[in-house]
């Protein structure tokens, strides 16, 4: 199979277009045909990319294939596999320690895998799961937002971001959200009732009170954010963890966490997708062979929404 793989550990200059060994699914896994695949912002500096690990006492994986979400078809079915046909189309979050989906085909396991929303092209698809599962974890597992309650968001035109100003405002929450100047009208369309330019705006004079801050952003612009919390409320931090003393300090609580696979998120996902209450933003598709173009742009480039790499179909 075309695969995009890196040698040795390092950042898009290592990697290649190339040649690669078709996956074959083992016990409990699905073989996909991937359609699209997306990139994430420092994926390439993650441990859990490059070895065994989220920390760097793992073992190399090298030579790697980069990118962890995806949208496709099922092509082959590992042994003891129910639930599952070839031909259907499905979309997921690979795990961090597991070969990416930068390739013609990714095998990976069959209860990670959720169908892909019908209303959505392969492309839009595999801009959805990781992004989608970090601000759906955010806001359910770990803010517990309902409707009525304030939400600010954090960089609110990104890939995760975006999602997290659209799925609150599906909760029926009051969502601020803060970007640069040309994208407030970007975020106001997601549902944002109000719009903060962070370069030119301090979001304190707009906010207060609020039940959740959603932390994509990290450094001082966290650090400031605790001071608009109201007594029992939570920060989520994405970008950095949240300092455990300035929460105590403030009466509020401080999350940070790992997006993971999550077959029912995903699936809770869709069903918003396909009742229209939510969409995937994309900044640009670019195709497998330039997937190294896709990484630069994540590092070098003000974007809006997910970088998707389209692989065939």
């Amino acid at each position: 199979m075309q695969a995009v793989r890196a040698h040795r550990r390092g950042g898009p200059e290592q990697l290649v277009y190339e040649q690669a060994p078709r996956p074959e699914p083992g016990p409990g896994e699905v073989l996909v045909a991937v359609r699209a695949a997306s990139v994430t912002a420092d994926e390439l500096n993650w441990d859990a990319t490059w070895t065994d690990s989220f920390d760097s006492t793992g073992r190399s994986r090298t030579p790697i294939i980069p990118s962890h979400e995806f949208s496709g078809v099922v092509a082959a079915l590992g042994g003891g596999v129910t639930g599952w046909a070839e031909g259907d189309q499905v979309y997921g979050l690979i795990p961090f320690t597991h070969d990416g989906a930068a390739a013609e085909y990714v095998s990976l396991p069959a209860d990670i895998l959720a169908t892909k929303p019908a209303t959505l092209s392969h492309d839009q698809a595999a801009a959805v799961p990781l992004a989608a599962l970090t601000a759906w974890q955010a806001l359910v597992d770990h803010a517990h937002v309902k409707a009525g309650q304030s939400v600010l968001v954090h960089g609110g035109a990104g890939g995760v971001g975006s999602f997290a100003v659209q799925i609150a405002t599906a909760f029926g929450a009051h969502v601020t959200a803060t970007a640069s100047a040309t994208d407030l009208d970007l975020v106001r369309q997601l549902g944002a009732r109000r719009a903060v330019d962070y370069a030119h705006d301090r979001f304190e004079d707009h906010v207060t009170d609020v039940d959740a801050v959603i932390d994509l952003v990290g450094g001082a612009t966290q650090a400031r954010s605790w001071a608009v919390l109201r007594p029992g409320g939570v920060l989520v931090g994405i970008a950095a963890p949240p300092d455990p003393k300035e929460a105590t300090s403030h009466g509020v609580r401080g999350v940070f966490f790992i997006v993971e696979p999550d077959r029912a998120g995903l699936e809770a996902v869709a069903r918003l997708i396909e009742d229209g209450r939510i969409n995937p933003v994309l900044d640009r598709v670019l195709p497998l062979a330039e997937t190294r173009d896709a990484y630069q742009a994540l590092a070098q480039e003000h974007r809006r929404g997910k970088v998707v790499i389209h692989v065939a179909g």
